[in-house]
């Protein structure tokens, strides 16, 4: 006999538990968000991004001799193949800068195959350093014409992530609150690009193509490129009155609201607090307090017509405006933050592997009998 199936409860796979991992637990005791047992407020208070991006790629926090030798590890890293370059300045300007980390990611894959590859973190480590250099070098070369140095004085990835967007060294504080926004982007356990990972890893597939998986599933508004439809929306309005009057009207007129809610969370995202932080701060540092308050009048807003708090993405769009982040680009920070956990789960997938293979509710037609073409 076969069980029902109760198409509310299973949509999408909410609720279902698909394979252990140690990794993340995000949504347990009080919307909690841990890493490796690390609390998501902690890492973000005390904790660099490559303290974190060690942490969730071999398990526990480095030393400082470890810390040290990665940082630099992952600055040696950060150059890009004379021939990969040449194929960046192929791609049109106008391409999807999504679509521009996919084909660096699997061209990758061609100068420094999986096979001639030896150490286990070896990969993630250069994807990690490498990605965001791969876009840059192409951003800027159809913005000025130049051909950038992809090596810059910057011993973080924030940090040289900015200085490759702004063209010089930025603020301790701006490249303090982008370390930020990478730590709480580095995992979310089996979201829709993890799995897609996972799923990919489980076919014996080789590291670059599991990883183009995530960023192509990482590219659909569903998941990520919510950050940029927050900036988006906070831009309409000029004053708070605005922004409610505004938000009313869309959600009488079954508009979505980009930015709010979650799959996993209830109450809301332990994520949201610590950057709404940085928003306000650098909304104050910037003498920019409107912009800050309309945000802020569309969270209330939400909230009280629909239970729906802030996720990590409303915020953080403010947060990548005042330290000079093209909004096309906030998608793209998701990556460089999540090559992290991604990594981290293919590398788990690994180690006990089975194919992920789940089973559909078939709704389709009971069996027909043949009909030959004459009679159809």
């Amino acid at each position: 006999m076969t069980a029902s199936v109760d198409k509310k409860k299973t949509g999408g796979l909410a609720g279902i538990i698909a394979g252990d991992s140690a990794i993340c637990l995000c949504g347990a005791e009080e919307e909690s968000l841990l890493y490796r047992g690390y609390r998501i407020e902690d890492l973000a208070k005390y904790a660099s991004f490559e303290e974190t991006a060690w942490l969730i790629l071999r398990g526990r926090l480095p030393n400082a001799k470890e810390l040290l030798a990665y940082k630099e590890e992952l600055s040696r890293l950060r150059d890009l193949p004379v021939s990969l370059k040449a194929i960046l300045e192929q791609i049109p300007k106008n391409a999807n800068m999504m679509d521009v980390l996919r084909s660096g990611c699997s061209l990758m894959g061609h100068f420094e195959p999986e096979e001639k590859i030896r150490g286990e973190f070896e990969i993630p480590d250069r994807l990690i350093a490498c990605l965001g250099s791969m876009l840059l070098y192409w951003y800027k070369l159809h913005q000025t014409g130049k051909r950038i140095n992809l090596q810059t004085s910057a011993n973080s990835l924030a940090g040289h992530l900015l200085q490759l967007i702004l063209g010089h060294p930025a603020s301790p504080e701006h490249i303090r609150a982008l370390d930020t926004s990478l730590i709480l982007y580095a995992e979310h356990e089996f979201n829709a690009s993890t799995f897609t990972v996972r799923s990919i890893t489980s076919t014996m597939s080789d590291f670059y193509s599991a990883i183009c998986g995530g960023i192509g599933a990482l590219r659909g508004p569903l998941h990520g490129g919510a950050n940029e439809s927050a900036m988006e929306l906070i831009f309409r309005f000029k004053n708070e009155a605005e922004a409610e009057t505004g938000i009313l009207t869309m959600l009488k007129n079954h508009e979505l609201v980009m930015g709010f809610g979650h799959r996993v969370y209830t109450t809301k995202d332990p994520r949201s607090a610590v950057i709404k932080d940085w928003a306000e701060r650098l909304s104050q540092e910037a003498g920019d307090e409107r912009t800050f308050a309309i945000a802020e009048k569309i969270e209330a807003t939400m909230w009280k017509e629909k239970k729906l708090f802030p996720n990590l993405d409303f915020y953080s769009a403010l947060v990548y405006r005042y330290i000079g982040i093209p909004i096309e680009m906030y998608t793209p920070m998701f990556v460089m933050a999540r090559i992290s956990g991604w990594s981290a789960h293919l590398i788990e997938q690994r180690k006990n592997n089975k194919l992920i293979r789940p089973l559909s509710h078939y709704i389709g037609p009971p069996p027909q009998n043949w009909l030959p073409l004459e009679r159809r």
